[in-house]
């Protein structure tokens, strides 16, 4: 499978060098606006076709999949230019700004039969499995409540504080708790209360949010891009509790008795970066006739967006495009 990638930032450096380590996938070409970044780029993952514009890239009939590694505030302009095109989208996430433009990037994928899915990568990794299954095996008794946090020192990037550039640390950091919740106590959510300390450009620097569910569980989350943080998910029951270690990134998973021992820990198998399960998901669809994956459906990928929509009004939080 080729691989055409959109944008030529760190990101998509993280995922030219994940396919360059992959077995049935390929960093096949790179398009940017600026030609001579897209060379340079191409030049240092060894990737066979550079391209100065995106319509050239989605127009070269070798490309199998684009995967989008803009910024937010462009990932409805560039998915529909490549579902244009007829080109698979691994979109990165957040999928888009908001809820509105994921309704219509989604219908318009639907509409022309193109498969499309969110590039959150911990939805696809081995560690989702391995701690569904230590919740449903009882270990831990009835789970009652989830804590979640990521943050990291982000302040200082343009694309990070631009509200122009759909800015702040929701949708670039706060997604992964929020997904960690999603993953692990669905989405029957009766409501969300948070608190939020805006940037001195008007976006979202750090937040606290708590989400209660219909059954009366809870969870606990916190991002922000001003600190780093120690990252854990922490999942707990009335026998007992388990860490996951870099939620973003699951390293590894320990289990705990109700006295706080350790009973065992859980490693998770080696990875070229952790990009490569996306990628063998979208692969898997599109061998299967698939319009999306069932590790990230459309549906989730809309409730999210809801979500963060939600947490933005709470905040007073439009972006200037909106």
């Amino acid at each position: 499978m080729n691989v055409g990638i959109l944008g030529a930032g760190n990101i998509a450096g993280k995922m030219a060098r994940t396919l360059n380590g992959m077995e049935g996938a390929t960093a096949y070409a790179v398009a940017s606006r600026n030609f001579e970044k897209a060379q340079n780029f191409a030049s240092e993952y060894q990737i066979e076709k550079a391209y100065g514009s995106y319509e050239e890239l989605l127009a070269d009939d070798k490309v199998d999949l684009v995967y989008i590694a803009t910024p937010h505030s462009h990932h409805l302009e560039h998915g529909k230019l490549c579902i244009d095109h007829g080109k698979p989208v691994l979109c990165e996430k957040s999928f888009t700004a908001n809820a509105a433009q994921a309704r219509e990037l989604l219908d318009y994928a639907k509409e022309k039969g193109v498969f499309i899915t969110e590039a959150i990568w911990t939805r696809y990794m081995p560690s989702r499995k391995l701690i569904t299954d230590v919740i449903k095996s009882g270990e831990l008794g009835e789970v009652h409540m989830l804590s979640a946090n990521l943050g990291y020192s982000l302040a200082h990037k343009e694309r990070m504080v631009k509200p122009e550039l759909a800015g702040g640390a929701l949708l670039d950091v706060g997604v992964y708790p929020l997904n960690f919740a999603s993953m692990f106590f669905g989405n029957d959510v009766a409501n969300i209360t948070s608190s939020c300390v805006k940037h001195e450009t008007g976006v979202d620097g750090q937040a606290g949010m708590i989400l209660t569910y219909k059954d009366g569980r809870m969870a606990t989350l916190h991002m922000g891009m001003y600190a780093p943080t120690e990252q854990y998910g922490i999942i707990y029951g009335t026998k007992g509790y388990l860490i996951a270690y870099n939620i973003n990134n699951i390293d590894r998973i320990e289990v705990f008795s109700s006295d706080r021992k350790l009973i065992r820990t859980i490693e998770v198998p080696g990875q070229i970066s952790g990009y490569e399960y996306e990628v063998e998901a979208c692969r898997k669809a599109l061998a299967e006739g698939k319009l999306e994956c069932e590790e990230m459906p459309h549906s989730e990928t809309i409730r999210l967006m809801e979500q963060m929509d939600t947490l933005r009004g709470q905040w007073g939080i439009r972006y200037p495009f909106e």
